[in-house]
This record gives structure tokens, C-alpha cells and sequence, in this order.
């Protein structure tokens, strides 16, 4: 079910964006100056449209438009860091043209019938799994650091360093899947809020929705008028361009969203997995002292994850095992010495 925005809003609305853009070109140069000048130009026409609606309903003057508190606090924070470092503030709040940054000129495929119009690869696969590795290494290093830190505060103390590990397991694995899930899930909500506000946009005026869509498509190296050509064609279709419009116009990628409790989930089994590692190794390998019983297996484990991790770097296995275990192995041995100090100082 659709609904039309109240006029005023609408207005409102993209005259904060057209405003923002001018913020933008500003704080950009070369292409990207040029395509948010174009934007900000294209913002104050769809806000003509609304203001043509609010005198049609009788409003006595349309209201002078002055940005509001965030608005000009964005506007501050742009002067400082520069577009490309707010793309995720500037995509909360509805500006296009941020798929423009981390990606090379490129030139758009012309759909070669309706049925190819807004269909993406999917590669979430490769995320998940390189997420689910970096879930297991800061479980392993989080917990390792504490059980040896522990270790060396409490003078080999099994009960109390198992005990310690075990509720350093829990509290980071709960807190992993805690984040995981607010962050999942306020990017569904963002990406539902402004998809929905595309959608209606499109139906509204959708000639205007293609001419920002071609702006941003030359911006990116395409001819102009193949560029509009294509934009065209998109937005003729409706439902099957709202996924291109989300990715060109806003910079939001639908694959990157999964479902927050699975997202939770994987995150605390793999952290547990990860921290649960120095915990086996206190219960099963007995002899000397806990330390010794944890560091080595720690240390294999650290070597395989880096090593692991290598495949999506590109990097040597050798190379990013051993980068791992010396930071992870790093980690360790500071965490031991200053709970040998405090052990020191208290005893």
C-alpha cells in the first residue's frame, strides 16, 4: 500500500537534500563536485513539484526553507572529513550518488530486455564465511588473553582461570551476537525506510527519479545520452528498479542484509567456537603450568586462522599465519606479564 507523503514534508525534504548537496559539492571535486551540483539542481525541481502542490492546496506562501540542526551538523562534519568518510550518515539520510565512491568508472550494462532490468550478482557467500573467520579469531584472542592474564595473576589457579574463561566466553560471545543483531537490523531498517521513500518517489515523479539516476551513470563514465537511455529504460519498469535505485542512487547493497537473529547467532557460535579453544586445552592437556598448557594450542590455532584469512586477502598462508600468531601471540604475553605484575604487587 502506498502512501503520499504530506506536501510540506516532501518539500521540506528535498530541499534539505538539494542544500546538502551544495555542502557536498563543495567538500568534493572534479566528477564528484560536478554530479552533486547536478543532484542538488535536480532536488530543487522535485521540490517545485511540491510547492506547486502546496499553493494548489490553498497554502497562503510556501515557507523559507532554513536546514535544520542535523542538517547543518552534517554539513560541519563534511567540512572536516569529506563525503566519501559520512557516506553512511549522507545514506541515512536519503542522498544519492554514493554508489560513486569505491567504485571505478564504470560503464553500466543496457539491459537487453525487461527481464535483466535491476538483477545483481549475489555475492553474500564469501562475506558470511570471511565473517564467520574473523568471529572465531576474536574469540580466540579475546579469551586467550584473558585465561593467560589470569594465569599469570593468580598463581595457577585451575578453578579460577577455568572460571574466569568460561565467563569470558559467555560475556563476549552474548555481546558479539547483541551488536551483531542491532547492527543487522538497523541497516534492514534503514534500507526498508528508504527504499520505501524511493518507491514512492518513483511513482510520483518518475522522469525526475531517471534523471538523477542517468546523472549518477555519466558521473560513473557513461555517455550522457546512453546514460539517460538506460535510466529510462530502468525506471519503466518500477518494481525492478527500485534494487538498482537503492545501489546507484543511494549506495545501499539489499545482499549485504541478512536476517538479524541468523546474523546473532553465527556470531555467538563462532565466537564461542574461537574462545572455547584455550578452555579445551585447560581441560584436556594436563602437566605444568596453565600457561603451557594454553599457549601452544593457542598458537596453532592463531597460525590457522591467519592462515585462513589469507584467502580472502590474496596473501601468503605462511605470511598472514605468522602475522596472526605474532599479534595474537603479542596479545597473549602482555596479558600474562601484567597479570604477573599485579600478582606481584598484591602478593
Amino acid at each position: 500500500m502506498s502512501h503520499t507523503p504530506d506536501p510540506l514534508s516532501g518539500w521540506q525534504e528535498e530541499m534539505r537534500s538539494a542544500w546538502l548537496y551544495r555542502q557536498m559539492a563543495a567538500a568534493s571535486s572534479g566528477r564528484e563536485a560536478e554530479l552533486f551540483a547536478s543532484l542538488a539542481t535536480s532536488a530543487e525541481r522535485q521540490a517545485g513539484i511540491w510547492q506547486h502542490t502546496l499553493l494548489a492546496q490553498d497554502h497562503a506562501a510556501v515557507p523559507v526553507f532554513r536546514p535544520d540542526l542535523r542538517s547543518r551538523l552534517v554539513a560541519w562534519l563534511l567540512r572536516w572529513f569529506g563525503v566519501r568518510a559520512m557516506r553512511p550518515v549522507l545514506s541515512a539520510l536519503k542522498i544519492r550518488g554514493m554508489s560513486v565512491f569505491g567504485l571505478p568508472p564504470a560503464h553500466p550494462p543496457l539491459p537487453a530486455d525487461a527481464a535483466d532490468i535491476g538483477r545483481r550478482h549475489h555475492p553474500g557467500g564469501q562475506a558470511n564465511l570471511r565473517a564467520m573467520v574473523f568471529g572465531v579469531n576474536d574469540g580466540l584472542v579475546s579469551n586467550t588473553s584473558l585465561i593467560l592474564g589470569m594465569a599469570g595473576a593468580t598463581a595457577d589457579s585451575i578453578s579460577t582461570v577455568l572460571l574466569a574463561g568460561l565467563a569470558g566466553l559467555l560475556a563476549g560471545a552474548f555481546s558479539m551476537a547483541a551488536g551483531e543483531y542491532v547492527s543487522v537490523r538497523s541497516q534492514r531498517e534503514m534500507y526498508q525506510y528508504q527504499i520505501g521513500l524511493e518507491r514512492e518517489e518513483l511513482r510520483l515523479y518518475p522522469q525526475e527519479e531517471a534523471e538523477e539516476l542517468a546523472l549518477i551513470y555519466h558521473a560513473r563514465g557513461m555517455d550522457a545520452a546512453e546514460a539517460r537511455h538506460v535510466a529510462h529504460t530502468l525506471v519503466s519498469h518500477p518494481e525492478r528498479a527500485l534494487e538498482t535505485l537503492a545501489r546507484e542512487e543511494l549506495g545501499l547493497n539489499p545482499d549485504d542484509l541478512g536476517s538479524p537473529l541468523a546474523a546473532a547467532l553465527s556470531s555467538f557460535l563462532a565466537f564461542c567456537l574461537g574462545a572455547g579453544i584455550p578452555l579445551l586445552a585447560l581441560l584436556f592437556f594436563g602437566g605444568g603450568s596453565l600457561a603451557l598448557r594454553v599457549a601452544p594450542v593457542s598458537a596453532c590455532a592463531l597460525f590457522v586462522i591467519g592462515a585462513t584469512l589469507s584467502l580472502f586477502t590474496g596473501r601468503g598462508a605462511l605470511r598472514g599465519g605468522l602475522r596472526m600468531l605474532l599479534i595474537g601471540g603479542g596479545a597473549g604475553y602482555a596479558s600474562f606479564v601484567i597479570g604477573a605484575v599485579i600478582h606481584i604487587r598484591l602478593n
